[in-house]
């Protein structure tokens, strides 16, 4: 069984036991305007996307687990901030920030995807 990330409350501990998703202070998913403005004020960005992807261009300030490796996140990721989780279009984004939620995080799918933060004036190194 995997470990609850340490600031994890009770009652977080007490729905993932019995499979319900915590929601956090970013909801479960998360707007594009919103999810910059999250990163800024020091919430972690997750890029769920594949190596090839990642290659292509990603956020500078995000830390980069494929999707498959979810499971990993707790070596990757501080416990005590809230996660913005990225990919392409938005679908992987949303399993990942459910299981993170599942997990203890407080983790939100960013709606949209890599363009959508672009388009919201994310930067993207290439």
């Amino acid at each position: 069984m995997t470990s609850a990330p340490p600031s994890t409350s009770l009652l977080q501990r007490l729905r993932r036991l019995f499979g319900a998703p915590a929601e956090g202070t970013l909801g479960s998913t998360i707007d594009a305007s919103r999810a910059v403005q999250a990163v800024r004020e020091g919430a972690s960005l997750l890029d769920v996307r594949e190596r090839h992807e990642w290659k292509t261009g990603h956020p500078p300030q995000a830390v980069h687990l494929p999707l498959g490796e979810l499971d990993m996140a707790a070596r990757h990721l501080p416990a005590d901030r809230p996660v913005v989780v990225v990919c392409a279009s938005g679908m992987r984004s949303r399993g990942a920030a459910k299981r993170l939620r599942s997990l203890g995080y407080d983790a939100a799918s960013l709606s949209g995807g890599l363009g959508a933060w672009q388009r919201a004036g994310g930067a993207v190194r290439r």
